[in-house]
């Protein structure tokens, strides 16, 4: 069996201005990075925005589980057949992040005969977004510290600085430390610590953000910290705004790659959906929508999460909701979201499988709480048996949701034909009515029991000391009047990873709120979720090499 990389490995590319030519661009719109990488300038993304849109379809998940669903390569391979189908479709999807790449969890390219390529490329530095982003929330670290250290003109109170480093690692050392030690003339020593780059505010607004100038409106709103008299402290009061703008004005151009069948990719932004929002970029999602009929797009980790991020975050701001919904499971999945151990989902288990589609079912019902036509994807393992896909096709039937079984990873556009015919039925036949779970209008305790009670399924929510002062400061600004942002385990629809399946009855804890106010959200912090993760034992780095041609070994 070949790994992904080798399969990527011998694929012939196409030149990008040839992909970039398949979708209505010259070569007058693009910014080559190499042969097989380019951004979109600014320039071509005005003249689009008189297009009419295309139709979009979200493609989300169960709860992730290590038995794997592959919502990434359903994404993938459902754009591949519906191009073979003869629908002019587009991917838009989120850039990967260094940390999962060297850590456990793997890239964000999909896998076997549905990746985006140069996989390599992508899972590493790619066009330098990442780099970009990091380096200007750093900035703002060493010029927040700078300005603390010449005099504090702000009278910015050290204890209550909450803007964080970041690094594109997982490095759980980094989580808390010490900094300015060493004498006067090395700064002021206070507490501090590092993020992980997808958590960075940045990210976000980098990901929300509608053009350069938006960008500078939103970072110029980033709360650093608190005066001694507890007021709040922003960029623009530091007024490096515009510096930070600076720093970031390449990264916000949407970077185009392709499929191994030459399917137009869009591929930028990545925060993470289980500690900030899971999307991508507005601006890839709305040029893709403006050159193709069809877009196909993911949000992070299930749909308790990403899709329920990217429906009462993203929409708001895109100005465009979903025209269908993908649900991605898997037979193994559901078995252990049913009770099985890892080791025994190789055996045929209905019992499990039955069990386990409870998970499955609160997906769905949640989507169409949002008013959304809801498709299930059933991505098919060599270890299913035929009465398991029956069951699971039943199951669905029962409760009246279109079913399809897709084989991308073996097959790959080919593979996707069933899913793609149907998603284009749903679409043509079903218009979606959206609708979202909570108004702006609500106070934060409301909106966050909205989230917890109806998509979650949980009987109440608690918050700690800390977490109710802060609604009261929050409050005060007017801030409780922003959408949430919940801060959980992916793997779980409480906040506790070990209740798989469908618990119920169960209350959420808010230890924390972090006023992301340039992205225009507010995270709420539940359980033991890390906004800097750590690596496992056996980190995914330990087999990966280089050959002497320069050729990766080992990544996937």
């Amino acid at each position: 069996m070949k790994t992904d990389i080798e399969i990527s490995q011998e694929v012939v590319l196409l030149p990008i201005d040839k992909v970039a030519q398949s979708i209505g661009l010259t070569e007058e719109a693009l910014e080559l990075y190499g042969k097989y990488k380019a951004k979109i300038n600014v320039s071509t993304m005005q003249c689009l925005n008189e297009k009419q849109e295309g139709k979009l379809i979200l493609v989300t998940s169960i709860n992730p589980t290590p038995a794997g669903e592959g919502k990434s390569t359903v994404t993938i391979g459902l754009g591949d057949a519906m191009n073979r189908i003869g629908k002019k479709t587009i991917i838009a999807l989120r850039e990967p992040s260094l940390g999962p790449v060297m850590g456990i969890k793997g890239g964000a390219t999909g896998g076997g005969y549905a990746q985006v390529l140069p996989m390599e490329d992508i899972n590493l530095h790619f066009t330098g977004d990442m780099h970009a982003i990091t380096t200007a929330n750093n900035a703002l670290s060493a010029l927040l510290d700078n300005h603390i250290q010449q005099g504090n003109e702000l009278g910015i109170d050290s204890r209550r600085v909450i803007w964080k480093r970041v690094l594109d690692l997982n490095d759980r050392e980094l989580r808390q430390i010490i900094i300015g030690l060493g004498g006067p003339i090395q700064g002021v020593p206070r507490e501090d610590g590092f993020d992980i780059t997808v958590a960075s505010e940045i990210m976000a607004i980098l990901c929300l953000a509608s053009d350069l100038e938006d960008l500078k409106f939103r970072l110029g709103n980033i709360v650093v910290g608190y005066t001694f008299e507890k007021e709040p402290v922003t960029v623009g009061d530091l007024g490096v705004q515009g510096a930070l703008t600076l720093l970031l004005k390449e990264a916000i151009k949407p970077n185009l790659v392709q499929t191994i069948y030459g399917t137009a990719a869009f591929v930028h932004g990545g925060p993470f959906a289980n500690i900030a929002h899971g999307c991508n970029s507005i601006l890839a999602t709305k040029t893709a929508l403006q050159l193709g009929d069809y877009v196909v797009t993911e949000a992070g980790f299930g749909a308790d999460l990403g899709a329920e991020k990217f429906l009462d975050i993203k929409v708001p701001n895109l100005k465009k909701a979903p025209d269908a919904v993908v649900i991605v499971a898997t037979v193994r999945a559901l078995k252990m979201h049913g009770g099985m151990n890892k080791e025994e989902l190789n055996k045929e288990n209905i019992s499990a499988l039955i069990k386990g589609f409870g998970n499955l079912q609160k997906h769905i019902e949640n989507m169409k709480k949002y008013g959304l036509p809801v498709v299930v994807a059933i991505n098919e393992f060599v270890s299913d048996t035929e009465n398991e896909i029956g069951t699971l096709r039943e199951l669905c039937e029962t409760i009246g949701v279109p079913v399809e079984l897709t084989s991308v990873w073996e097959k790959g556009a080919e593979g996707g034909e069933a899913l793609a015919k149907r998603v284009v039925q749903v679409v043509e036949e079903q218009t979606a009515d959206f609708k979202s779970i909570y108004q702006l209008g609500m106070n934060l305790e409301e909106k966050i029991k909205a989230i917890v009670t109806t998509i979650y399924g949980g009987k109440n929510v608690t918050f700690s000391k800390k977490a109710n002062a802060q609604i009261t400061t929050f409050e005060k600004y007017g801030w409780d009047r922003l959408p949430i942002c919940m801060a959980k385990t992916q793997y779980s629809l409480s906040d506790d990873s070990q209740q798989l399946g469908r618990p119920e009855d169960f209350t959420i804890t808010i230890r924390e709120l972090v006023p992301k106010i340039g992205a225009g959200f507010i995270v709420a912090l539940t359980g033991d979720v890390m906004t800097m993760p750590g690596l496992p034992k056996k980190p995914a780095a330990l087999n990966m090499d280089v050959d002497k041609d320069g050729n990766a070994i080992g990544l996937f």
